[in-house]
């Protein structure tokens, strides 16, 4: 990092931070070619992320008193290991924050906390089209679920289900 780059300060978001944490979605969402899925709006991220039962939990990096990115995750379970993870749902830096190792600093930061909280592991999806996140994620040591399928269901089928 050299001598222009402000320094990243790492918070916990709070619910003051609701129109940012929605405007790094929408900037993650543009970048992954998806802008038209959201649907997210400040009171939904109130509710589900600061509401009686927190969904997620967030972080935002600023970099100086402008944030710079962000850190979507959740705790989720291996019944191999019996013992807690972390799903990191999204991480996004801002283009114009990037370059300065602010998303590298971001993942620490949850490896730091996965440490603290005595998770085995921290694990994310990355597109498949997404050849720069995947080989830098590679140098960081992560390892591609190659063996695994991502399966999903959501509206209709979703609901058909569960009658």
């Amino acid at each position: 990092m050299d001598v222009t780059t402000p320094a990243l300060r790492i918070v916990p978001a709070t619910e003051r931070d609701v129109p940012v944490i929605l405007r790094m979605i929408k900037g993650l969402a543009e970048y992954e070619r998806l802008a038209d899925h959201v649907t997210a709006t400040e009171e939904q991220l109130r509710t589900t992320l600061f509401g009686a039962r927190p969904a997620a939990e967030v972080v935002i990096g600023y970099a100086g008193d402008e944030p710079a990115g962000f850190a979507l995750f959740f705790q989720n379970y291996s019944t191999f290991l019996a013992q807690p993870g972390i799903y990191l749902e999204d991480l996004f830096v801002l283009p114009e924050a990037r370059g300065h190792g602010y998303g590298r600093q971001l993942l620490a930061y949850l490896a730091r906390i996965a440490a603290e909280r005595g998770c085995g592991r921290v694990e994310w999806s990355v597109l498949d089209w997404n050849e720069p996140a995947i080989g830098y994620y590679k140098k960081l040591g992560a390892v591609p679920m190659e063996d695994w399928t991502v399966f999903r269901l959501t509206g209709r089928a979703l609901q058909r289900l569960g009658l």
